[in-house]
């Protein structure tokens, strides 16, 4: 050692600092053990008490109610009995009539939105059970005179004491559904094997189309809008049969790209060789490579009914032969024809489409960088939406038939962040358990208690698939704002609509 300038100092007995510093050791270990006892204890005390606050015995637990603080809302009153605030006939004058745009969805401001219960119809009783319903409801729950009384002829509904049954008829179909679809199926063999299993109604009227196909195994989303027929899709609901509000107008449905494997229009009054044929791009967007596309009424079987039409032959021959022009420009093909029906098929044939390319050709292919799905207030385009080459099994005849594709993951899956065939079958398997959870909180699942259900923030449609043999049908909800996992709920046969709760 050394002294702070720099001399050798003396080396200090070992032996002299041993007793001191051992005597320090001691006390400083027993003063620790004195004051961890104290705290400790403290600490222990007030743990057990705050034990004792928080937990209580079973007895005592089970016997609290679970605390809910209540909300209350008032009764609207009964003007509002059939208001959808979103179509709500009494703002119609606000918006334009060009191309049937107040028909829209134009939901109200913040200011305008009422926050109160819309009460039922004077007399409403508990809607009749499942499958009785699909032939008969209740006057009272449904209170619509004017349809009535426009429509009886044609057998679509018909009022007999406190009930409105449906006879099944149609404008196109007077002599019952039945027959009709019959028809179909002589000439779209695919609806009798499972190869169709979804569709659409566009102009449903009283949804008796999309009603006779369930016993058949098919699947229909029955469209119509709010216009002078009052409610078609409330009667739909009411018989239980799968309706949403909509129109093609100005933007496009709330479905994805490629998704139905038929759609129908029965006389539904569609202007489709109007605006460069506008609303049948839409239908050919929405519907998937090789699906049909199902047509009855103006201007097909021309030769024999134009006189019911309060037109000439030539207008009728000159507007059957701008559609059919239209439809081939559009990659579709005359599959099969009878009477009043045609029947047209979406290509799968990607050679038709590459020649969208050229820049002389109408419709174009469409390149203008929107996504084919984008479908919540996305204006209609004037384009075709060709199918994405990627997909092997997108096309109606690359799918497994129904039932086995339901439980069967889509190749569109690869497309969702985190999609895989292991996710699908993990959320599947967490939906069975699930539901036998919910079945016992709620006995009427599987009953004919209910018959209408929404999945308000569907994955994959997990949920619907589980209940899928039990007397009920699942309306699939996907945010507007969230992963996009619609084109899987459809492609595995089930059906739904984008929305922005």
């Amino acid at each position: 050692m050394k002294h702070k300038d720099g001399k050798p100092g003396s080396q200090p007995d070992k032996s002299s600092r041993v007793v001191p510093m051992s005597i320090m050791f001691v006390v400083l270990c027993g003063f620790s053990f004195y004051l961890g006892g104290i705290f400790c204890s403290e600490k222990e005390r007030f743990v057990t008490k705050e034990v004792e606050k928080a937990v209580q015995s079973p007895k005592e637990s089970s016997s609290s109610p679970l605390q809910i603080k209540s909300v209350t809302f008032p009764e609207c009153s009964r003007e509002y009995q059939d208001y959808t605030p979103c179509t709500d006939p009494r703002k119609w004058k606000k918006y334009g009539l060009h191309r049937l745009t107040f028909m829209e969805r134009h939901c109200p401001p913040v200011f305008e939105r009422k926050e109160c219960l819309i009460p039922p119809p004077d007399g409403y009783k508990p809607p009749i059970k499942w499958p009785k319903s699909r032939n008969e409801c209740w006057y009272r729950n449904v209170p619509y005179d004017w349809i009535n009384k426009q429509k009886s002829n044609q057998n679509w509904l018909r009022k007999e004491g406190e009930k409105f049954l449906f006879p099944g008829g149609g404008t196109m179909f007077p002599r019952g559904v039945g027959a009709y679809v019959d028809l179909m199926q002589d000439l779209i063999p695919e609806m009798l094997d499972g190869t169709v299993r979804t569709a659409i109604d566009t102009g449903c009227g009283v949804a008796s189309w999309g009603g006779d196909l369930l016993d058949r195994g098919i699947l229909t989303m029955s469209l119509a809008p709010r216009d002078n027929h009052e409610a078609q899709v409330q009667f739909a609901l009411e018989r239980g049969i799968p309706a949403i509000l909509g129109i093609i107008s100005t933007q496009r449905l709330p479905f994805p790209s490629n998704s139905f494997d038929m759609a129908h229009c029965s006389r539904c009054l569609i202007p489709w060789t109007e605006f460069g044929g506008i609303y049948l791009l839409e239908v050919h967007r929405i519907l998937r490579p090789g699906g049909f596309w199902v047509l009855s009424g103006p201007p097909v079987n021309y030769e024999n009914r134009w006189r019911g039409w309060n037109t000439t032959v030539e207008e009728q021959k000159s507007d059957y032969e701008k559609l059919t022009e239209l439809l081939t420009s559009m990659c579709f093909k005359l599959y099969n024809k009878k009477d009043d029906i045609a029947v047209w098929q979406k290509s799968s044939d990607n050679n038709c489409y590459q020649q969208l390319s050229s820049p002389d050709v109408y419709p174009p292919k469409c390149d203008d960088g929107t996504e084919p799905d984008a479908a919540w207030y996305t204006p209609l385009r004037p384009c075709v939406v060709v199918p994405e080459p990627k997909y092997k099994k997108l096309g109606l005849k690359s799918l497994p038939k129904w039932p086995e594709r339901l439980n069967v993951a889509p190749d569109r899956i690869s497309a969702i962040h985190g999609g895989s065939v292991s996710t699908f079958k993990h959320d599947d398997s967490k939906w069975k358990e699930r539901l036998k959870h919910y079945k016992k909180l709620l006995p009427a699942i599987g009953t004919d208690k209910i018959r209408n259900v929404m999945d308000m923030n569907t994955a994959y449609g997990g949920f619907a698939a589980s209940m899928i043999n039990d007397p009920l049908w699942v309306m699939n909800v996907v945010s507007s704002y969230a992963a996009n996992t619609l084109p899987v709920v459809f492609d595995r046969g089930l059906i739904g609509t984008y929305h922005d709760w």
